[in-house]
């Protein structure tokens, strides 16, 4: 992979209450960690040799969304021109849900019309996550 060329980003609905915002920030990045583990760099250590994790080798912007723009973002994602991306989606079905079990079930018993997407997280080249994602502030 390189790296040079790739870009991640976190698109959140800004309409959230902040621990939600926190919440699905954190969900989207764990689970896109594990999508593509390749882009963590390898432990550090300080100067006291005390080790410390690896993280991501580049920046992960997250940016201001709303409920439209998540929807619209979501639906060209499953277009053919973004099937190399890495995409990581967080609804109010799967907030919802109390158990893994729970959201397979509701999951597969729902349309994809109905979500409301509080977030997505999308990995890949560049340029093709600039053209769906920049024009998007960050959210601060």
């Amino acid at each position: 992979m390189n790296l040079q060329n790739e870009k991640c980003v976190i698109v959140i609905d800004e309409n959230l209450p902040l621990g939600i915002i926190a919440n699905t920030a954190a969900i989207l990045g764990i689970t896109m960690g594990m999508k593509i583990p390749d882009v963590v760099g390898e432990d550090v250590y300080d100067s006291d040799g005390n080790v410390h994790a690896g993280i991501i080798q580049f920046p992960v912007p997250i940016l201001r969304g709303n409920i439209e723009i998540l929807k619209t973002i979501r639906g060209r994602l499953y277009e053919t021109e973004f099937d190399d991306l890495t995409v990581v989606d967080f609804s109010d079905l799967a907030q919802g849900c109390k158990t893994y079990d729970e959201f397979i079930t509701k999951m597969s018993a729902c349309s994809e019309t109905s979500l409301y997407y509080m977030g997505i997280a999308i990995c890949g080249g560049k340029k093709k996550i600039n053209k769906l994602t920049g024009n998007l502030p960050l959210l601060r």
